[in-house]
């Protein structure tokens, strides 16, 4: 059973819309897949609209969120998979969130127009189309307009995170990010872990504590680990009782990955499943009847 848990479509930062992430998913040869999209769940319907019969869909969402370091905070990404899209708390949050990437996304555009650089907050706005105004769809912008010849390149360039043009956002405190996908049924993984600035804060204390607030997992198999930063994370999920997902993080043609390059095992589906109150079930054949 090929299983990935950490999918994005054009309801936000990635290229497929979620009927083309489906398409993917099947051409793939993939049995279940999560849909993530960062900090909202407006892609569930369509994927589900289109989802071949086959394939069990795991509804989830990427929360943005952070860290204190020290007199500074590092922004950790959390994966919510099967919580009440409806519940108060994660309505109200992802609403402020959504703000939050606007006013950031057009302030870096801003800085970018000020000094020059041949992009306009209409483009961008017409490359996210709906979605939640991310870097990627700047980055994309920026490729676009040809100053960069890829998103990768914008972010080790343009976007870089202390860059001239980096503008901060007020993301949700990870622990209340918790508690909240908690209290609306769901279950909450980290994500890559050790794959950016997240090493910096998730200590083996600080992912400790994460876990007496509820924390269900840690994604351990992702394209930006290697061999040795996954057997950390193995070890210190055994040590702490976490389930160890696998996912390729896949963003369509915005990052070089593939559909199912990393994968979670069928048991541990099984047991992150059993974890949740069942409110937001999976659909397909893992799960219940559409």
């Amino acid at each position: 059973m090929i299983i990935d848990l950490h999918a994005h479509s054009t309801a936000s930062d990635g290229t497929d819309s979620p009927a083309e992430l489906m398409a993917a998913a099947d051409g793939a040869g993939l049995d279940v897949l999560a849909i993530t999209d960062h900090d909202n769940t407006s892609g569930w319907e369509p994927a589900l609209q289109t989802r071949p019969d086959h394939l069990t869909l795991i509804r989830g969402a990427e929360f943005s969120t952070v860290v204190p370091v020290g007199p500074r905070t590092v922004s950790v990404h959390l994966l919510g998979y099967l919580f009440d899209p409806l519940h108060p708390a994660i309505v109200s949050e992802q609403a402020r969130l959504r703000g939050e990437r606007l006013h950031r996304g057009m302030a870096i555009v801003a800085k970018m127009v000020a000094a020059g650089v041949p992009i306009s907050a209409e483009q961008v706005m017409e490359i996210a189309d709906g979605a939640p105004v991310g870097r990627p769809h700047i980055g994309r912008a920026l490729v676009d307009s040809g100053v960069v010849s890829s998103v990768n390149e914008a972010f080790e360039s343009y976007l870089a995170g202390r860059g001239p043009y980096y503008v901060p956002k007020a993301d949700t405190d990870l622990f209340t990010a918790i508690e909240m996908i908690d209290a609306a049924g769901g279950v909450s993984v980290i994500a890559h872990p050790r794959g950016r600035g997240e090493f910096r804060a998730l200590t083996v204390e600080k992912i400790r504590d994460l876990a007496a607030r509820g924390l269900a997992g840690l994604e351990v198999d992702h394209p930006d680990h290697d061999e040795t930063e996954r057997a950390e994370l193995r070890s210190i999920a055994a040590g702490l009782g976490l389930l160890t997902t696998g996912s390729s993080d896949y963003h369509g043609h915005n990052k070089k990955l593939r559909l199912g390059q990393e994968t979670t095992t069928a048991e541990t589906l099984a047991e992150l499943i059993s974890r949740t109150s069942g409110v937001t079930p999976p659909v397909g054949p893992v799960g219940s009847p559409v």
